[in-house]
């Protein structure tokens, strides 16, 4: 969105429409965002799922043959079309060459996910030797803070969000208890402030001051994944570091969202999966990251054949010959299949740059959000109209992709009507709706037709209260 560049999403929205000579919410606003949209063509590269086909659209209110609004991309991104023919490829090489397939043919097995590590180094801000793609992201979170995570009667707490994820909550408790420690005492959650709904920078980093000589390591989430906050990850790892603490995130809902320098900032180590932006289909091969300042110093407390170096692996003399860094933390060799479909997706990421798409992203974000909050906003002249409230943060810094909304109405009884609609979003519990326009993909039309889609179930909830 380069002819956008230097504006805000209120200024892009305003001269446009000015030019135009409509309303912002007019459908002519957001044709002219799409045709001046230079990542559009990707949108081709996708299948999206027709409403016909999604089993809780109502046929009684859709065109079956039109495509879903797909605004979930931070659950489960859409299937590249270049997928297929990579299984399709791999299958054929199994079945032709057998046990050859490790070695040759296109995509040698013994190799094939480091052929990828370069592209997702790009995505995340790290170097080559700092990335690794195995398993999936809670393994990959058990196995780093095996290493990172070394308690001492003075230094024991772990640092994260009250609400942070489950598998990271799970998976931060469990660890605890296998050091021998009580999460009652060595779990440090942060809430928001009363009245609040997301954290303050100014209060993790406080929190960070006052208990750092306490905590052992720094969990959090890159984005939170109910609020949708961006948190500030560079200003946490020098807080966090300074105190003498390990500093590590969860980058499943940031990775291929936001930018992200894991490199340049310091971080100690991160994990993520490829599901979500990554778009490489559910369960997915996730991935883990070490700052190279560790490479000779961090171990992996749990060791596996694939963590052997690649020139002396089949000696099979049963001598660990350990590769260096997050390299030694592998376990054993990548299902292929899983390697295909992310390497579709990844090869679709190295045609443009984060930085294309975020541009994009806070133009496509934003327009949600200013239409949203030009036609969904509480009237105090209309007490009984249903309204709409973000909960995400309005400072595009501080958020992704994701708008989180709360509804004055019932949450559920929205969320089912926008599926019969042929509208794929999600429902949190308790009471937020996540809507999610993702730039690889969505387009600013999109946003429109779910605008519309929203008025429709809003105003007939508004009736049926009234009957």
């Amino acid at each position: 969105m380069e002819l956008f560049q230097g504006l805000t999403t209120a200024e892009t929205l305003r001269r446009v429409s000015a030019q135009l000579g409509c309303s912002p919410a007019s459908i002519k606003v957001a044709e002219y965002l799409d045709q001046h949209d230079e990542l559009r063509p990707f949108r081709e590269k996708f299948y999206i799922p027709k409403k016909a086909d999604l089993s809780s659209s109502d046929p009684s209110l859709v065109d079956g043959t039109e495509e879903c609004i797909y605004l979930v991309g931070n659950s489960l991104g859409l299937q590249p079309r270049a997928v297929r023919g990579y299984v399709e490829e791999q299958l054929q090489k199994w079945a032709k060459l057998g046990v050859q397939g490790h070695m040759e043919g296109p995509r040698p097995w013994v190799l094939a996910e480091e052929e990828l590590e370069e592209a997702m180094a790009g995505i995340v801000g790290a170097t080559l030797e700092e990335v690794a793609l195995m398993n999936g992201l809670t393994v990959n979170l058990h196995l780093l803070m095996l290493s990172f995570y070394k308690p001492t009667a003075a230094r024991h707490k772990v640092l994260l969000e009250s609400k942070a994820f489950p598998s990271d909550h799970y998976a931060v408790e469990s660890q605890i208890r296998l050091r021998g420690f009580d999460p009652e005492e060595s779990m440090l959650m942060l809430s928001p402030r009363p009245g609040e709904e997301t954290l303050r920078t100014e209060d993790i980093l406080d929190v960070i001051e006052k208990e750092g000589d306490s905590i052992a390591v720094v969990m959090f989430s890159g984005v939170q994944y109910y609020t949708g906050q961006l948190f500030n990850m560079a200003a946490i790892t020098e807080a966090g570091q300074r105190k003498g603490c390990y500093v590590g995130f969860d980058l499943a809902h940031a990775v291929g969202n936001a930018e992200l320098k894991l490199h340049d900032w310091g971080v100690d180590f991160a994990c993520w999966c490829s599901y979500k932006y990554l778009n490489s289909g559910a369960g997915g091969l996730a991935g883990a990251f070490i700052h190279q300042k560790h490479r000779d110093s961090i171990k992996p407390a749990l060791t596996g054949w694939w963590g052997h170096k690649i020139k002396t692996r089949f000696t099979m003399d049963n001598v660990m010959d350990l590769r260096p860094g997050i390299s030694g933390f592998r376990l054993s060799n990548q299902p292929i299949l899983l390697v295909c479909s992310l390497q579709a997706s990844l090869e679709i990421f190295s045609m443009t740059s984060m930085q294309a798409l975020r541009r994009k992203s806070i133009l496509l974000t934003g327009y949600l959000e200013h239409l949203i909050h030009l036609l969904f906003s509480q009237d105090p002249a209309q007490p009984h109209k249903p309204y709409i409230r973000i909960i995400t943060p309005s400072d595009p810094e501080q958020r992704g992709c994701q708008l989180s909304l709360s509804f004055s109405i019932h949450i559920r009884e929205v969320f089912q009507q926008l599926e019969k609609r042929g509208v794929a979003c999600d429902l949190r519990e308790p009471s937020v709706l996540r809507i999610c326009p993702v730039p690889l993909y969505n387009s600013f039309t999109d946003i429109h037709r779910f605008i519309q889609t929203l008025g429709a179930v809003l105003a007939a909830s508004s009736q049926s209260e009234k009957a």
